[in-house]
């Protein structure tokens, strides 16, 4: 009996050991899970916290970019200066810091920066010339045919909604659209390189970037946004000489600099310019012929190059003009010579003033006699100095706006390069003069020293006085430039303690109106 006892004692304690050992087993198991369902948990609650974080940082440096963005746009509407240039204080990275909002007495940093969208290429504007320059300045070869096939494709596809569309243009490439990488700065022309340093340039004068360099694609070369209002330097609308009636380009005059407050047109050679305009660039005015056909019909019958006096000065007319009186002035219907008539005698002529009488006068002076009177239309409208005295006035299309001129205050070497009739060291040369300090008697001197510094163009014609742009450089630069700009880029950011920028707003501003018009909006 006691052994039998002692038996079942032994199996229940071994029975209870078990038990025990699986119990405990089970409890670790519990503990470890619910340590484990904790630790997620608390994980869980540190990601929402530090999603929650997030969330609030970036919405507060969101707002830090906004109030920078909205800040540069004060800045844009208080600038007053007839010119647009890199010396004054918009072109530079401005800085500021708003409140927090909700931490207090903490503070948020933001940085902008300005971009004039008139120191690109329009896409919208440029012709097939200008187009291929671009792409050889963005890596195309220039003697690769399909560099003008492309050329010529992208002007087929104009208007573009952005410069990103070109993506779609048949024969663009990702190299050529952004570039190698992000492009800091661009291969300098010849004459600005430092010592030592290679650059390229075409045959065509345009620099490109050496292979050692960031290669810069179209995105940073081309804009869809530059933009210029339509008026003169004083803000006068510009005249359109290819709609003008008689009596707006008798009005006309030359600038101040230029012989400033002299009509340029009389009534007469008014009304021959009407007759032959059509004019699609400016260079065209300097072919302007003084004589236009019209003018020419109604007097062809009245002149000669031919001595017409049939006295020939001889004794018998002196003795008849001492019976009879002086003899009658010359009569309507008699011809006149035009290589001895004077100003007076030629505005006997119908649709003859002395506007185009002088002018006559002045080019048989310069260039001897005409061989007939066909050479008559050989007479020009205008002179040199007076196209680039109304240059800065005239437009040759209508509407408030202008778009695709290059500003030659902002616009860098390489964009001016790629113009017609440039090239690196020319461009160079208006670079060098916008920054060099201005002359004692620059109207750049009555803006105050902290509003502009350098000495930027304050109209096209001042190019012209440049001893590196002669005329011919000068009449097939003026369809292509400006000295002012009413398109800019506002890039604005908020940036953290480690100078990262957490959160950036990217617009493009049109100011030719009363009001800022935002045309374009990123938030990133």
């Amino acid at each position: 009996m006691i052994a039998l006892t002692k038996r079942f004692s032994d199996t229940f304690y071994k029975g209870y050991k078990e038990q025990s050992g699986l119990s405990l087993v089970s409890t670790l198991w519990i503990l470890t899970i619910l340590s484990v369902l904790a630790a997620q948990l608390l994980y869980s609650i540190h990601i929402e916290q530090r999603t929650q974080r997030n969330f609030l940082d970036r919405a507060k440096f969101h707002y830090a970019a906004k109030a920078g963005f909205e800040w540069t746009l004060a800045v844009m509407r208080t600038d007053q200066t007839p010119f647009d240039s890199l010396g004054e204080n918009w072109a530079e990275p401005i800085q500021g810091q708003i409140d927090d909002g909700v931490q207090t007495g903490n503070l948020l940093n933001y940085q902008v920066t300005v971009t004039d969208e008139a120191s690109k290429v329009n896409l919208n504007v440029a012709d097939v010339g200008l187009i291929t320059n671009l792409l050889m300045q963005a890596g195309a070869s220039q003697d690769d045919p399909l560099t003008q096939e492309l050329a010529n494709a992208i002007v087929e596809g104009q208007p573009y909604r952005t410069v990103r569309d070109l993506a779609r243009v048949e024969g663009m490439t990702s190299q050529l659209l952004y570039g190698t990488q992000q492009a800091a700065t661009l291969t300098q022309p010849v004459a600005n390189t430092q010592a030592g340093a290679t650059s390229n340039v075409t045959e065509t004068g345009v620099p490109q970037a050496t292979a050692t360099e960031a290669q810069p694609g179209l995105v940073d070369l081309a804009t869809i946004y530059s933009l210029d209002a339509s008026t003169d330097p004083d803000g006068e609308a510009l005249v359109n000489l290819n709609t003008a009636d008689e009596e707006q380009l008798t009005q006309l005059e030359t600038q101040s600099g230029q012989g400033g407050g002299q009509p340029v047109f009389s009534q007469a050679e008014a009304q021959s310019l009407t007759q032959q305009r059509e004019f699609d660039r400016f260079a065209d005015l300097m072919e302007i012929r003084a004589v236009s056909d019209e003018i020419f019909n109604s007097i062809e019958s009245r002149i000669t190059t031919e001595d017409t006096n049939q006295n020939q000065g001889n004794q018998d007319d002196e003795d008849d003009e001492g019976r009879n009186g002086p003899q009658q002035e010359q009569g309507e219907d008699e011809q006149i010579n035009i290589n001895t008539a004077d100003v007076e005698t030629f505005e006997s002529l119908d649709d003859i003033d002395e506007g185009i009488a002088q002018r006559i006068v002045d080019h048989r002076d310069s260039q001897g006699f005409f061989q007939n009177i066909d050479a008559i239309k050989d007479v020009r409208m205008l002179t040199q100095q007076e196209f680039i005295g109304i240059i800065d006035k005239i437009t040759l299309k209508d509407g408030e706006t202008r778009s695709g001129l290059i500003n030659v205050n902002t616009a860098p070497v390489e964009v001016l390069a790629l113009l017609p009739g440039m090239d690196p060291e020319r461009a160079q040369a208006i670079v060098t003069r916008r920054e060099q300090d201005p002359p004692d008697d620059s109207p750049v001197l009555s803006f105050t020293e902290e509003e502009i510094t350098g000495n930027p163009f304050m109209n096209i014609s001042q190019l012209s006085e440049m001893e590196e742009i002669d005329f011919n450089t000068f009449r097939e630069l003026a369809d292509w430039v400006t000295y002012r700009s009413h398109g800019y880029r506002i890039e604005a950011s908020g940036i953290d303690t480690a100078g990262r920028a957490i959160s950036t707003c990217v617009g493009i501003i049109d100011r030719t109106g009363d009001e800022v018009v935002i045309q374009y909006w990123r938030q990133d």
